[in-house]
């Protein structure tokens, strides 16, 4: 290929008096005047993180163990399996050499597995919770002779029904207090009040345009408004009154049958649209042991998942709820900004190859004075699909609002979304294609950074793409990238953005274009540890950018463990703060409130990323004869006690 932006982008850098129109977007040029920046494009920025990055990166690596820089210290703090209540731990030896049902009902009441987000919640009478989503199973991993290792496919037999339901219920979000102990070490609160597990047999209510609506019904529920279960939920967002927001994502994996024998031709190319039935679905069988799953017996059931679901840590009454007017994709984060309004504005992605990016505007207004005003908030107002354009403009397409019941489309889309406009809020994809958003290179997590006032957007990675559009300018796009938007008036609500790629993700030093680590615009230095498949961000008080990846050791990639970096967008500056085990990712990032804890969750570990029936790892290497590897948490700290960002 030509210069490593791509052909269309490449026409917008020619426009040299494109970047005096967007004052040079790049993070740490446009910055609030409490932060001491002039606003002005070309000016000195005077930031907290103006300043160099204090530790000392650490470099890609494929050790069997968790490497930190040197001045910090780390820790797990709960693992899969670990009882939530007062009762015994799951049975880890047991569970690989033959699941029973005695573990399945263990399971509900244990940790979950497949640690994927990790939200830091703080209650009024000063308990500290982390809620933490638990995304998928590795039946590979967990059970004894599970596959093939010729087909490597499931065994026949396998998984038993025992298994399948023991990994129905490791699905879903684990509640969990933490606390530290006399040495400043978290470590989890044991049958705690707030201690909870929702999984994926939990009864979940629905809310929004889509409750009642008839491909919501089922036998189960003829009235369409209580789903039993949350699967695949990957990342997430808290809401400002103290919420959960957790996304399902691939929740397609779990759903078998014959789309052939589904005899309504509208539902079974919604089913094609997203991926129904899966491949995936032989190694959980749910299919095989509970009829919902089946599309031919219940072909409603996958439009009850795909969805939002708003669960309150702080109150393990509340039941939790799925917000459908946030729409139905494969959910990988909602994460919530007060606009200058007062409304709350969530930004998500739809992570999967050639998918789109969305915001919903609530009609109702944040009160930060009532907590109970809030709930139902997310139930009213607007959903946006992005559309971006060359010049490094871009616009928020309406899809659809809802008020008091009422639903009003966007005039553009076809009559079938007319005639019946729930289906916008159900079939959320459809929709945004036939108004012409922009095809994204897989939409992972997507931040506000109150520093720089913008919203970052990662695009993990997309080795199918066969020719690039202007935000996602490689193809094939094997490393990932991540965009900075600029709202209008640096506004949440705004309908209009200015964008920019502030980090095309690769290898320091390489000579080919397309593999190379660009950071604003620029090859980055051969000592910048090279950098692939961003996934997970957070921003810090500083507005340091915490990026955690998940694709690391492809053959594509970097052939490495996944990691934790950071990226200062002041002096753009990019370090490696964290290395993971052989074949897991790395999830979370999150903070404490004081910033002075950072926590993240190492998700299968040991997971062989070419699919060859291998076993990489048996981390976490406790001494209690576990023969099988162990999604957990971690905490990290400095051993200075200094905030971890110092």
């Amino acid at each position: 290929m030509g210069e490593y932006f791509g052909e269309v982008l490449q026409r917008a850098l020619n426009r040299r008096d494109l970047f005096k129109t967007m004052g040079l977007l790049g993070a740490g040029v446009l910055v609030s005047s409490s932060c001491g920046g002039s606003g002005s494009s070309g000016s000195s920025v005077i930031s907290p993180s103006s300043s160099s990055l204090s530790f000392k990166t650490i470099y890609p690596n494929t050790e069997d163990r968790i490497t930190v820089p040197d001045g910090f210290e780390w820790d797990i703090i709960v693992k899969w399996g670990d009882a939530l209540d007062n009762g015994e731990n799951l049975n880890w030896n047991r569970v690989y050499e033959g699941c029973t049902q005695a573990d399945v009902d263990r399971q509900k009441y244990c940790f979950g597995y497949n640690n994927d987000f990790v939200g830091y919640f703080k209650a009024s009478d000063g308990a500290e919770i982390l809620a933490v989503n638990n995304e998928y199973f590795n039946p590979e991993l967990a059970f004894k002779d599970f596959l093939d290792l010729t087909t490597l496919k499931p065994k026949t037999g396998r998984p038993t029904k025992e298994e399948s339901m023991l990994m129905l219920e490791a699905h879903g979000v684990s509640i969990v207090e933490i606390k530290k102990d006399k040495d400043g070490k978290y470590t989890y609160v044991k049958g705690s009040k707030y201690n909870r597990r929702i999984t994926g047999s939990t009864p979940i209510n629905i809310s929004g345009p889509a409750k009642g609506h008839k491909l919501l019904k089922t036998s189960k529920d003829p009235n369409g408004e209580l789903v039993y279960g949350t699967l695949n939920n990957c990342s997430a967002g808290k809401t400002p009154w103290g919420t959960l927001l957790s996304c399902e994502e691939n929740f397609n994996s779990y759903f078998g049958g014959d789309l052939n024998n589904i005899s309504d031709s509208n539902i079974k190319n919604l089913h094609k649209r997203y991926g129904i039935p899966s491949s995936y679905s032989a190694w959980y069988g749910f299919h095989l042991y509970d009829d919902r799953f089946n599309i031919e017996k219940e072909p409603n059931e996958p439009f009850r998942f795909g969805w939002v679901v708003e669960i309150d840590p702080l109150n393990p009454n509340r039941p939790p709820v799925k917000r459908t007017a946030l729409g139905r994709i494969k959910h990988e984060a909602a994460t919530c900004v007060v606009s200058k309004s007062g409304k709350v504005v969530v930004y998500m992605g739809d992570d999967e190859r050639f998918q789109y990016i969305y915001k919903f505007v609530t009609k109702g207004k944040y009160d930060p004075n009532n907590r109970e005003a809030n709930f139902g908030l997310l139930d009213e107002g607007t959903l946006y699909t992005a559309k971006f354009n060359d010049d490094f403009t871009g616009e928020w397409i309406m899809l659809a609002s809802v008020e008091a019941g009422k639903i009003t489309v966007n005039s553009n889309l076809p009559d079938i979304y007319k005639n019946d406009p729930v289906l916008v809020f159900i079939d959320t994809r459809g929709a945004a294609s036939a108004l012409g958003a922009t095809q994204m290179d897989r939409p992972e997590d997507f931040e506000w950074n109150p520093i720089t006032k913008s919203a970052w957007a990662v695009m993990t990675y997309n080795d199918k793409r066969p020719s690039p559009n202007a935000p996602n300018p490689r193809y094939p796009n094997n490393f990932g990238h991540i965009i900075e938007i600029k709202e209008e008036g640096e506004d949440p609500e705004s309908t209009k953005f200015k964008w920019d790629i502030p980090i095309l993700c690769g290898i320091s030093g390489s000579p080919d274009t397309n593999s190379q680590l660009v950071l604003y615009k620029k090859p980055a230095s051969n000592d910048t540890p090279s950098i692939s498949a961003p996934d997970n961000i957070a921003i810090d008080k500083l507005g340091n950018v915490w990026i955690a990846t998940d694709g690391n050791p492809g053959k594509s990639r970097l052939q490495k463990n996944d990691g934790v970096y950071v990226l200062n967008p002041f002096n753009k500056e990019l370090k490696m703060f964290l290395s993971g085990i052989p074949g897991c990712e790395i999830c979370g990032p999150e903070f404490t409130n004081d910033y002075k804890y950072f926590f993240c969750a190492i998700q299968h570990p040991g997971e062989d990323p070419e699919d060859t029936g291998r076993i990489l790892s048996q981390w976490p290497y406790l001494n209690d004869g576990v023969k099988i590897p162990r999604p957990s948490v971690l905490f990290v700290r400095r051993k200075d006690g200094k905030d971890i960002y110092a």
